[in-house]
């Protein structure tokens, strides 16, 4: 099913971009899409549900059919290698960006704080770059299958709340912004950067969270879609290293509490965790500035595949990726205590890690651990110990397994 919408929905951004995909649902006498070799029906409608609101399973056939024979005639269309990509919001970027009252200027917590929102000025930088930088950015809908609204949702007696944003760009299939706020007891700042998967190249993860103003934990990295560096398109360590070198603060080593370390995390990693909330401002953020700048640079600079076969691979792998965090993302138990467990486990598997499977066992509600020792502590980070990597492309058989 979720495969399913995800097709329909690459269609419809499809349809309104390619004119021989256009002309592939017209009833134009010439047939359509002049260059297209293979013969394809155009004239007759899509057969359609009895309530006209969904799409029957003929009715899905035929437009696979539809599709498929216009970008095996056309693939030198770029549109043909785009898979994954959701459809696009009727918002403009303007009433995207400030849905829901964003970008916050005061807590819906209690707060003994001049600056409540510590990590608003990480979401209002990141949005600004991406306006700035990266080629036809637009909203896009990243709604549920259940149509569970995930752009907000706030417990007021708790006094929480939550907001997202999903945007997309000719570099990026998917780019999705979390913030989370509960006054001084929680901030949270969390973003997503999914390469499209023309381009072999990491994913763009970013996790910075506070607790009461006395813990921080941070995580920025380029998270490898493969186990061997080498596997990507452009290797990328080499220029994460000096920036890491800058800050001492963000040397620290993960926890292999809910993750191993081994699987999409790099040796360049930006790890914290931290006590002293003046590392935010003076190492962090400009630490994530420069990781954020050089990964556009890196998709930029890297030449995107036309070979189908390895487009796919790279969007399995995606998929591999969703599905490895969906079902350990640390925080499900927050958002689960919160919003409900319904409301968290639609928001983790259908919009945070959407390419995931669900597990049959559910969403991991254990707390987030500060664990690991902190730099300058036994473990100061350094390469991670090596590990098998049960979707490595070597292990054959682990690949057709849905989830971990």
């Amino acid at each position: 099913m979720k495969t399913q919408q995800h097709f329909v929905a690459a269609a419809a951004s499809a349809v309104i971009a390619s004119a021989p995909l256009a002309h592939a649902f017209t009833s134009s006498s010439n047939g359509g899409c002049s260059s297209c070799s293979v013969t394809v029906s155009r004239h007759s409608p899509l057969h359609m549900a009895p309530s006209y609101d969904s799409i029957d399973a003929q009715a899905l056939l035929e437009l696979e059919n539809r599709i498929s024979s216009v970008i095996q005639a056309d693939p030198s269309s770029p549109l043909a290698l785009s898979l994954g990509r959701h459809a696009p919001s009727p918002l403009s970027m303007e009433e995207a960006a400030a849905q829901h009252g964003m970008p916050w200027d005061t807590t819906i917590g209690r707060t003994d704080e001049e600056n409540p929102l510590l990590y608003m000025p990480f979401w209002e930088w990141q949005l600004e770059f991406m306006q700035d930088s990266l080629s036809n950015l637009h909203p896009i809908d990243c709604s549920t299958l259940s149509d569970t609204d995930v752009t907000f949702k706030e417990n007021k007696e708790k006094r929480a709340r939550i907001v997202n944003q999903c945007y997309a760009s000719d570099e990026y299939r998917k780019i999705r912004m979390t913030y989370y706020d509960a006054g001084d007891s929680v901030q949270v700042f969390n973003s997503v950067w999914y390469p499209d998967p023309k381009y072999n190249l990491p994913v763009l993860g970013i996790d910075i969270l506070s607790f009461n103003r006395k813990k921080y934990l941070a995580i920025v990295d380029f998270q490898p879609l493969h186990e061997d560096e080498d596997d990507h398109a452009t290797t990328y360590e080499h220029i994460l290293q000096p920036i890491k070198e800058k800050y001492d603060n963000l040397k620290g080593r993960m926890s292999s509490k809910f993750y191993d370390e081994t699987q999409f995390f790099s040796k360049e990693m930006l790890f914290a965790r931290f006590e002293d909330g003046k590392i935010v401002d003076n190492d962090l953020l400009p630490a994530f500035k420069s990781y954020v700048k050089t990964h556009l640079n890196l998709v930029q600079s890297t030449p995107p595949s036309t070979n189908p076969q390895d487009v796919q691979a790279v969007f399995d792998r995606q998929r591999a990726y969703d599905t490895y965090s969906a079902d350990r993302d640390p925080a499900a138990g927050l958002f689960a205590a919160m919003f409900g467990k319904q409301w968290a486990e639609d928001f983790i598997y259908d919009f945070l890690f959407s390419l995931g499977e669900r597990s049959e066992d559910g969403l991991n509600l254990s707390p987030p651990m500060f664990g690991g020792p902190p730099p300058g502590a036994a473990g100061k980070g350094g390469p991670p110990q090596k590990g098998v990597n049960p979707y490595a492309k070597e292990n054959k058989a682990a690949q057709s397994v849905p989830r971990l």
